[in-house]
This record gives C-alpha cells, sequence and structure tokens, in this order.
C-alpha cells in the first residue's frame, strides 16, 4: 500500500510542477498527432497485502501477473496535454506458496490455507486468478505533439469480474522431498473469492514504456472466508498505437 500511495503523490506532484514551471501555451492551436496508448499489456510482480503471516510466510519466489488492455483515448479539444481514456481488458495473476496447500474446494465458510511442512506437497504450486477488467485513467502527456518521447503520467481505477479462480500443483513429493508421483492436479472454484472487484492505478513513464502500480480497494476474499487480504501489483507497461 505504501508503494502505491507513493507513486500516486510522485504523480500529482509532477501534474502540480508542470502546472507552474512551463510558460503558458496555447495548445488548443497545437497540431497534435497523438497516438494515445491503445494497447497496453503489463508485466507485473504480485502481492498480497494485509496477509496473515501463516500465509505470507508461504508464498515463493516471484509471484507474476499479465494484463492487456484495449483503450479509447480522448484528449481534451482547449489542452491536449490531458485526455481521458477507457477501455476493456483482461488481467491474471499467479501467487506461488511453498509446501502448502490451498482447499479451494472445501465445503466449509473458510478457504484453508495449511502448512505441508510435515507431509507431501507439490513441488510447484500456485493460486492463479483471471479478471475481465474495465480501466479508466486520467492521462497527462507533458509534450503531447511527440508523444513516443514524451513523459506521460496516468491516474485510474479499473472495476472487474472474476473469470476463473484455482490452484495448480506439479510434481507431488515426499516430505524428504522425493518424486512420489510427476503428475499435475488442477482445481476451480470461485466460491471463497469476491468476484467484483475495484482498484485504483497510477503510471508514469516514457514514450511507450512506464512503470504502473495497481492496489485492489476490495478485498480478495468474500466477508467471513478469510482475512481482510487485498492483493496489489507492481511492474511495467508496454503501450502503442
Amino acid at each position: 500500500m505504501k508503494k502505491i500511495a507513493f507513486i500516486v503523490i510522485a504523480l500529482v506532484s509532477l501534474f502540480a510542477a508542470s502546472a507552474q514551471l512551463k510558460p503558458k501555451k496555447d495548445w488548443s492551436k497545437v497540431d497534435v498527432d497523438r497516438a494515445g496508448d491503445h494497447i497496453m499489456l503489463q508485466i507485473s510482480s504480485d502481492h498480497l497485502s494485509g496477509a496473515p503471516d501463516s500465509i505470507s510466510n508461504r508464498i515463493k519466489g516471484l509471484s507474476r501477473g499479465l494484463n492487456f488492455y484495449v483503450m479509447m483515448n480522448k484528449p481534451f479539444k482547449n489542452d491536449p496535454r490531458w485526455s481521458v481514456a477507457f477501455g476493456i481488458g483482461a488481467s491474471t495473476s499467479s501467487i506461488f506458496f511453498k509446501k502448502t496447500s490451498i482447499g479451494i474446494t472445501s465445503a466449509g465458510s473458510l478457504l484453508p490455507f495449511t502448512n505441508l511442512d510435515s507431509s507431501s506437497y507439490f513441488k510447484k504450486y500456485k493460486l492463479a486468478t483471471s479478471f475481465l477488467e474495465v480501466p479508466i485513467e486520467l492521462r497527462y502527456a507533458f509534450d503531447p505533439a511527440n508523444e513516443a518521447k514524451s513523459w506521460k503520467v496516468a491516474l485510474g481505477v479499473k472495476v472487474g469480474t472474476m473469470l476463473n479462480a484455482h490452484t495448480k500443483g506439479k510434481t507431488l513429493l515426499n516430505k524428504s522431498g522425493s518424486t512420489l508421483n510427476a503428475y499435475t492436479e488442477k482445481e476451480s472454484r470461485k466460491t471463497f473469492f469476491n468476484t467484483t472487484r475495484l482498484a485504483a492505478t497510477a503510471r508514469v513513464g516514457i514514450g511507450h514504456f512506464s512503470l504502473f502500480g495497481a492496489y485492489s480497494i476490495t478485498s480478495f476474499l468474500k466477508d467471513g472466508a478469510g482475512a481482510s487480504i487485498k492483493p496489489y501489483q507492481v511492474g511495467l507497461t508496454i503501450s502503442g498505437l
């Protein structure tokens, strides 16, 4: 959460600085050929804010996500440095765990995270989710007439609906680490998860590349299904067209 707050404060500061330090210019009379970042591909490092130690200490390696959006960009007529963009797309996330079983198909009301330090476990194990999302951004380009080389910032939100939630384990090992069965197990169920998500977003970069952050305002799990966990992503955006 602190990382996302820092990004937001930095972007607001950049907005204010651009307004105060640059000389006045009638941008409505400037011929702007603006690409508009209609396509956005995002590669992220994924994290779980608010997860208790019993969950966060079981997370292993680099959890990651991949997002893809098609956007419509509408510059302001009187000042094309500013624009509003909206679109549709999908996001995916994979959180990797060590020696853990997540009872995604459990019949209970609480989603169980089971420690498998003293029993058989999967060598690779992840909790994966995917969402269909509608993002909205308020964008600012410092030089809209040469956007491919301009610094750009954006603040926004995105609302999504869950398409899928599943766990996937590969290669069952015994507690000593020896292979018991080289197979893959996949279990799918959305019962424990909040299937509607609202997230705050921020981006800052130059040309076709920017750093982004996204923080879920809504909880990952339904009320009563577990802790108030709020996923967040930080990563790289590649945009164009």
